[in-house]
């Protein structure tokens, strides 16, 4: 897997947000690497800097100074829809006869292209293959005819899929989340303004106060002054479908998500496993960095009940946490290798055992997902040459047997080793005395919501958004993009 995106969005009272908006981005980096940009706006134009790469390497301090204006839109990628070039690169921006529009998008459309179709026959120009210049131009058409708002929601009504988007219009900067709330999108109160992203981390960062989540379907206009904002409920829907993978691996684990703590998600994740298959070992260890929190729930589950449930005696301690494998953070992730050979040279590259936490042990090692396979066959193989006597892998997370349509660059049915294979098949083929998952149910246990309301579909093959050739998990239908005849007074 790949990370998805990450927005932001900012209005301030008379200070440039081109600074501020650099910050947030670093704060979001975890969230995409391929790409950084900014679009602010001064009040007259529209400035705007895009480019491939980190965000410490697209903006040097000329780059924010020339990036006038106190209100902005910024965006990290990772790609997922559209080519891996700069005409993806975001924000995007477009200048049409009502003013000027940037557009930030994390997610993904599942009908990008028959709008992508529809405006190219009524002369819109494209000049990349993402869905979100497909939004970008739906948008500026519906402006030339409604206020921002009713914009807004004719163009929600046409767009089918993920999204959690930031936008800015002239020097107005809002923020939408699509109606089943799958991406993250939070706001934030700054000394002299307001601000909307991705993640809370990024609040944090700028030394603001998270407000709370943007609502699913939800609209939310910033100020232009930084002195607060609006809200318009666009779309109501009966249920949402959060993505739960935010939880298990995307995010930070500083940051709150739909009133979670991450962090705090993925220990009681962790002490669920333990729960639900707990064994006993010398020494239970996460596979860093997104496995330790697992591992620490897991390992503190442990010290009080047996596996089969029972109280620990008190002078049993049950399983020693330990971090028994160091990360070298210089090395890529092993899941953007081109080729196999050189994802399971990469594993070998970015983590080293300590010996002398595994020598002689049974070790329980605890990660977030298995998505080919390749990097805990290759795992376990480096414990077992360290010296493990029995190596047990715990997966806080169900196995992922389809793949993610909605924003995250996911591995194939062909490439996904639980798409054919069951639990003791995998733990054949990674060579593992052991394996288990953690459920669905105790996935949404944790996040204390039904799972009715999450996105599954990369577990159960099932999504929430109308994806030709797969089945759906509830009654959706994709809007008639032909037929949609919002009028001004909707």
């Amino acid at each position: 897997m790949t990370e998805k995106c990450g927005v932001v969005g900012v209005a301030l009272d008379g200070r440039d947000a081109a600074r501020p908006l650099y910050y947030a981005l670093y704060a979001l980096q975890h969230r995409g690497q391929e790409s950084a940009g900014i679009v602010t706006h001064d009040g007259f134009q529209q400035h705007s800097h895009v480019d491939r790469g980190l965000v410490g390497d697209v903006f040097a301090e000329g780059d924010l100074e020339g990036l006038a204006g106190s209100a902005g839109i910024g965006h990290v990628r990772y790609p997922t829809a559209g080519s891996l070039d700069t005409s993806c690169a975001q924000p995007f921006s477009v200048s049409f006869k009502s003013g000027s529009l940037g557009l930030s998008h994390n997610g993904n459309l599942v009908n990008a292209d028959e709008i992508r179709d529809e405006l190219a026959a009524l002369g819109h120009a494209f000049t990349s293959d993402g869905d979100t210049e497909v939004i970008a131009h739906d948008l500026a058409r519906n402006l030339l005819e409604e206020d921002l708002v009713r914009a807004v929601k004719r163009t929600m009504g046409r767009i089918h899929g993920s999204y959690a988007l930031t936008i800015s219009h002239d020097d107005t900067v809002l923020g939408v989340r699509d109606p089943r709330g799958n991406r993250p999108l939070c706001i934030g109160r700054l000394d002299d303004g307001y601000i909307l992203a991705s993640e809370s981390a990024a609040i944090d960062t700028l030394d603001g106060e998270l407000v709370r989540d943007v609502r699913p379907g939800e609209l939310v206009v910033l100020e232009e002054d930084g002195g607060g904002f609006d809200s318009y409920q666009l779309v109501e829907e009966d249920d949402t479908a959060h993505c739960f993978f935010e939880h298990v691996y995307f995010a930070r684990p500083d940051s709150v998500i739909d009133d979670t703590l991450v962090y705090e998600a993925r220990r009681e994740l962790g002490r669920k496993l333990w729960d639900e298959s707990g064994v006993e070992t010398d020494v239970v260890m996460p596979v860093p960095d997104s496995g330790r929190a697992f591992a620490s729930g897991y390992a503190e589950a442990a010290g009080e009940t047996t596996p089969d449930g029972e109280p620990r005696p008190e002078d049993d301690d049950g399983v020693e946490f330990a971090e028994g494998l160091m990360k070298n953070r210089y090395v890529g992730r092993t899941f953007i290798m081109p080729t196999q050979d050189e994802r399971e040279r990469a594993v070998r590259l970015k983590l080293n055992p300590i010996k002398s936490t595994i020598e002689g042990k049974t070790v329980t090692v605890i990660d977030d997902s298995i998505v080919r396979g390749t990097t805990s066959t290759q795992l376990v193989q480096l414990l077992k040459d360290c010296g493990a006597e029995e190596v047990h892998v715990r997966i806080g997370a169900p196995e992922i047997v389809a793949p993610c349509y909605m924003g995250i660059d996911m591995a194939t049915r062909e490439e996904l080793i639980a798409a054919d294979k069951d639990t003791e098949e995998i733990r054949e083929a990674i060579e593992a005395d052991s394996l288990a998952y953690l459920s669905t149910d105790a996935v949404a246990d944790v996040l204390e919501t039904d799972r009715s309301d999450l996105c599954l579909g990369c577990v159960t093959g099932e999504y929430p958004y109308d994806i030709e050739g797969e089945e759906t998990d509830r009654e959706v239908s994709r809007p008639d993009v032909g037929g949609q005849t919002l009028r001004a007074d909707d």
